[in-house]
């Protein structure tokens, strides 16, 4: 995708020096095996390698030598969330439409190499929290100088999972300009003596290996012809049929034609259909104008296909909101949507912030990218230029099974709490352990002042944020939190644990078991008392039984109403269940299997039985635990530990966390110092 030099830089960065000879596939296997360092995300080149030798820190690896038995890091990369499915509720406003334009967002989270597999030790990251407006999540990046075929790492497919967003591996064939060499091209779509695709079986495995869902090919190095575009057409077709039965999807940017040549059409046409039809999707490059995507969708339709397999691509990198945009051309206020929209690169909403930036200062832009100007979906902003997609795209949710329960963790924070306790200071990121999070941020409905709704990160009940509702509660308050298709029985009850740091507050437990009348109708609520709360009060479990509602749990919210001064109030947790928690069984075999250094890499047997994460401590001499981290993975690096005082050997302790929050009994290992 080129239509800025800016987003090259960084492939520009990485081009390797010409000095020696590249490493053979055999060599690079080699040192792969070898790894026993920081896990990170991985990243390959079809087969051969560039000139020269690579850069510090990047480890150039062939994709046709790879084998998942020899990945010393499939562990750390490989996700643990199945895929969950999801609903539509009724729309929270009038212009959102269910069943037409989706949205698929193409984001780089951080480097192609040195990319950690599980996180890092900082807040600033970019933990997006408006899945469910996504209908797919590509996994952007790669580079000339260090690899051009990337796996998305196992926090970000985790949590997507969870949210029912699939997420595609990345295939980045650059332009010539940006150090692309049609070699790797002719790689890719290599044929064995079959006539077969060996590299389409690669991909295939390694996504089913890494438990992702598919793969996003953008061939853009030109120069090639006629039988080169036969291949790649050919190598698309192979790919689809090899993943299609194991569930994995193929999209196809809009770059090469069926002459071989790379021209970006902004369309679908006679020159890309063919590559359209033997994907499931298409990404329409930036070119694309208001006749252009009307004829695009028009020919899908006489395919066969949907029109809204079609994806106009949006370029936010550099402008965000503030880019003009022809929204009419795609999802038109008055008509039906046209085709989908592709937002190209949307964290900008954390890279445009100071270099100090904090976690609040993007999730405030995150929020108004996503929700407008008012900041609620339900009310959207008149008169703005940027058309967020809550005004437009009906919201999915995944919560329809009981047990659940949140903490409004968002998968990073200044600090790890446990309990209301601060366990470690240390600022932390890992996407998989954030929460399934509201669908409709934020959602208010008050005759009075509108207070501000965000996740916050100055306290915590568990993880690194809580749910804050802050300002002057003129009139009674209600605040959506979940759209639902949770089941009641005469057991089922509502835990949340919640306090306030000013003001006092009369809290109620709003519960729907019925839709609204229709798109932006009221949600017909009913409120059922949990108590008040004041400042010194402490954090506060509150159980709420629904014994008095019969059918199936729809929406689910809190009302405030204050009985004196501004309010601070916040929800740290919230659990539907109808039964007694039960802790989950613990992992077994707890073994540190490699060290560099001072650095740890620990494996496990998981514990049988669902588990939500499991959580790592480190047992101090006096007694007391520190968090080390949280994962999904049945693997945990721990870079550099260091002796404490008095201390001859370190102690660990490994918990699985279940579903409600309960944890297992913990497996234990020990290091000497």
């Amino acid at each position: 995708m080129t239509p800025h030099l800016s987003r090259r830089g960084l492939l520009l960065a990485s081009a390797a020096a010409a000095v020696t000879p590249a490493l053979s596939p055999r060599m690079a296997s080699a040192a792969t095996k070898a790894a026993a360092g920081t896990p990170y995300a991985s990243y390959w080149y079809p087969d051969s390698f560039p000139s020269g030798t690579p850069g510090q820190g990047i480890t150039w690896r062939s994709l046709k030598a790879w084998r998942a038995e020899d990945d010393t890091d499939l562990a750390f990369n490989k996700s643990a969330v199945p895929l969950a499915r999801r609903f539509t509720p009724t729309p929270v406003n009038a212009t959102a439409r269910g069943g037409q334009a989706r949205i698929q967002s193409l984001v780089s989270f951080g480097p192609t190499a040195g990319n950690p597999s599980q996180g890092a030790a900082t807040a600033d990251y970019y933990a997006l929290t408006h899945w469910s407006y996504l209908d797919e999540l590509v996994f952007w990046g790669g580079s000339s100088g260090e690899g051009l075929i990337l796996a998305p790492n196992a926090p970000i497919v985790d949590t997507a999972h969870r949210h029912g967003v699939p997420v595609l591996g990345n295939v980045f064939l650059p332009p010539v300009a940006y150090g692309g060499d049609l070699r790797w091209t002719r790689d890719l779509v290599q044929k064995d003596s079959f006539g077969r695709f060996p590299l389409a079986e690669r991909l295939v495995a390694v996504a089913t290996a890494y438990g992702f869902d598919g793969w996003f090919i953008n061939a853009e190095t030109g120069g090639g012809n006629g039988t080169l575009a036969a291949d790649m057409l050919g190598f698309v077709q192979e790919l689809k049929s090899l993943g299609t039965p194991k569930g994995l999807r193929v999209c196809w940017y809009d770059s090469m034609t069926v002459n071989g040549s790379v021209n970006w059409q902004g369309a679908l046409n006679d020159r890309n259909k063919a590559f359209f039809r033997a994907a499931d999707t298409m990404f329409v490059d930036f070119r694309w104008s208001r006749s252009s995507l009307a004829s695009s969708g028009q020919i899908a339709q006489q395919l066969g296909r949907s029109r809204y397999e079609l994806w106009a691509g949006v370029d936010v990198e550099a402008n965000g909101w503030n880019r003009p945009v022809d929204w009419d051309a795609i999802i038109p206020e008055n008509t039906a949507d046209i085709v989908s929209l592709g937002f190209y690169r949307p964290e900008w909403t954390r890279n445009h912030l100071p270099a100090d930036r904090t976690p609040a200062q993007f999730h405030a832009a995150d929020d108004r990218f996503w929700s407008g100007q008012s900041l609620d979906p339900s009310r959207p902003a008149t008169g703005e230029a940027w058309r967020p997609p809550a005004r437009a795209v009906a919201d999915r949710s995944t919560v329809d099974t009981v047990p659940f329960a949140t903490t409004f963790n968002t998968g990073h924070g200044l600090r790890w709490y446990e309990s209301g306790k601060v366990t470690s200071e240390t600022q932390w990121n890992h996407l998989g352990v954030q929460d399934r999070l509201p669908s409709r941020q934020w959602v208010v409905r008050t005759g009075g002042q509108r207070p501000s709704v965000t996740h916050d990160f100055a306290d915590a009940w568990h993880g690194g944020s809580s749910l804050l509702v802050d300002g002057s509660l003129t009139a009674p308050t209600t605040v959506d939190l979940y759209a639902t298709r949770l089941a009641l029985t005469p057991d089922t009850v509502v835990e949340l644990t919640h306090r306030a740091d000013a003001g006092r507050v009369t809290v109620e437990l709003a519960v729907a078991v019925a839709e609204p009348s229709g798109p932006g109708a009221p949600i017909p609520y009913s409120y059922l008392p949990v108590g008040t709360a004041g400042p010194g009060s402490g954090w506060t479990t509150s159980t709420v039984r629904l014994n008095s509602l019969t059918g199936t749990v729809r929406a689910l919210g809190v009302r405030l109403t204050a009985s004196s001064g501004p309010v601070k109030w916040r929800l740290g947790a919230l659990a539907v269940r109808d039964k007694d928690a039960e802790s989950p069984a613990a992992p077994a075999d707890l073994r540190i299997t490699a060290t560099t250094g001072s650095d740890l890499r620990f494996v496990w047997q998981g514990a049988p039985g669902p588990v939500r994460h499991y959580t790592l401590h480190r047992v101090l001499p006096d007694g007391t635990r520190r968090f080390l981290g949280a994962t999904c993975q049945r693997a945990f690096f721990v870079p550099g530990p260091k002796p404490e005082q008095g201390e001859r050997s370190a102690r660990f302790e490994l918990r699985a966390v279940g579903e409600l929050y309960t944890t297992s009994t913990p497996a234990n290992a020990v290091h000497p110092g």
